[in-house]
């Protein structure tokens, strides 16, 4: 899903081709893209865009005569910008956005269609969906550990909650949690001032690093290779690889279709974290620390 760095670069990118640009039409190839009927999506259509703006994971394009729309890439809406009038790419392809100076287009991979769009007439319907999230990157230690100490949850759910925390998902989440040394299943409640301390340091840091890299990666052209494994993340999408601070192998917990990435000696202590999944399966083999952890290959090789 694309997070905080992602959306900004997005932005950046989108804001010198379309504002002050006129939409002048919509093509809509999905059906279940638009979740919203009053303003009708037609009421868009020859209004120009006068500012685009951040909401959460959301992009907003706000036009004329207070309308705005809100599009919600999801896990796997992917933003494109082509020739004017570009045909929509086959099955992938969800709406195009057609400019005089070009057309954005929005495809989204995978049989599950998540990507939403809606169309609202005023600020008052606008602020309707913002999730509330804190912006912790401008947030000073005060706010932000009254966001975070809010509800007794772990450290993985609470940074990905929107309710908490603004721009925050699953990739992002991993490599903050590493940063700050901090396990993901830590709960918030539990944390000293000196671990809120670090994490608050650490989300600042890894946000604006990461949206400084892709600024540089997408120079003057559009973002095309928007996703959530990049090479040089420390943990996110690098299970079994080494930890760039320890060389312990990253290891991963995965639940519902999200994983949680972590290195178990930055991270938990040397523990290596159940996975529950795996752990009725294996019970007592599965190991509970570094140690147990690198002596399984070898366990194995000598049984073979």
């Amino acid at each position: 899903m694309p997070e905080y760095p992602d959306i900004v670069v997005y932005l950046d990118c989108l804001r010198p081709r379309v504002q002050g640009q006129t939409l002048r039409r919509i093509r809509l190839s999905s059906p279940f893209l638009l979740r919203s009927v009053d303003p009708p999506i037609d009421a868009a259509e020859g209004k120009g865009v006068r500012e685009l703006r951040r909401l959460g994971k959301r992009i907003v394009f706000a036009l004329d005569d207070e309308l705005f729309l809100i599009l919600h890439l999801m896990i796997a809406g992917r933003l494109h910008w082509k020739e004017p009038g570009a045909k929509l790419p086959g099955k992938i392809g969800l709406a195009a956005f057609d400019f005089p100076n070009g057309s954005l287009t929005l495809t989204e991979a995978g049989s599950k269609k998540r990507a939403a769009l809606y169309v609202a007439r005023g600020e008052k319907a606008l602020a309707a969906h913002n999730p509330g999230g804190l912006e912790a990157i401008d947030a000073d230690l005060k706010a932000f550990t009254a966001a975070l100490r809010r509800e007794n949850h772990t450290l993985k759910r609470t940074l990905t909650d929107p309710r908490l925390f603004s721009g925050i998902g699953n990739a992002y989440s991993d490599e903050i949690l590493h940063a700050a040394s901090l396990s993901p299943l830590a709960l918030t409640q539990k944390l000293t001032e000196a671990d809120v301390a670090r994490l608050h340091d650490a989300i600042r840091r890894t946000l604006l690093t990461w949206a400084h890299r892709l600024r540089e990666e997408a120079g003057n052209q559009f973002p095309e290779g928007v996703t959530a494994f990049r090479k040089d993340m420390a943990v996110h999408g690098r299970f079994g690889k080494p930890c760039p601070i320890c060389a312990t192998p990253v290891q991963r917990i995965v639940y519902a279709e999200n994983e949680t990435n972590y290195c178990p000696r930055c991270q938990t202590g040397g523990k290596v974290l159940a996975d529950r999944s795996l752990s009725r399966l294996l019970k007592n083999d599965w190991p509970r620390t570094v140690e147990e952890l690198e002596e399984m290959p070898r366990r194995s090789n000598a049984i073979d």
